[in-house]
């Protein structure tokens, strides 16, 4: 089983930085497994935006701006956004494997954490 909540997400003036946090927990959760973060904007679908196991993966929208990285001492996962930009505006999924210790048998999510623009 395990439970993901996120949070730190809210409204940041274009070009401006924000710090999403992931808590994970649960008796299958490791934070050391391989850990994502997902974004959806409104009538598109969820993408990929950064992943990690034994090394940093980022979509090419997003890399050189954001920066994903855990502390195994806490259980949770951060997903660093600087210079942000209007596209950056969407609804930011944790995700952990639903087994195991990668993606291959499926994700569990998170709620959920809203970042806006102005």
């Amino acid at each position: 089983q395990v439970q993901l909540v996120e949070s730190g997400g809210g409204w940041v003036q274009i070009g401006g930085s924000l710090r999403l946090s992931c808590v994970g927990s649960g008796s299958d959760f490791s934070i050391n497994n391989a850990m994502a973060w997902y974004r959806q904007a409104p009538g598109e679908e969820r993408e990929l935006v950064a992943s990690i196991s034994s090394g940093a993966y980022y979509d090419h929208s997003v890399k050189g701006r954001f920066t994903i990285s855990r502390d195994s001492a806490k259980n949770t996962l951060y997903l660093q956004m600087n210079s942000l930009k209007p596209e950056d505006t969407a609804m930011y999924y944790c995700a952990a494997p639903r087994h195991g210790s990668d993606f291959s048998k499926g994700h569990t999510w998170g709620q959920g954490t809203q970042d806006h623009q102005d």
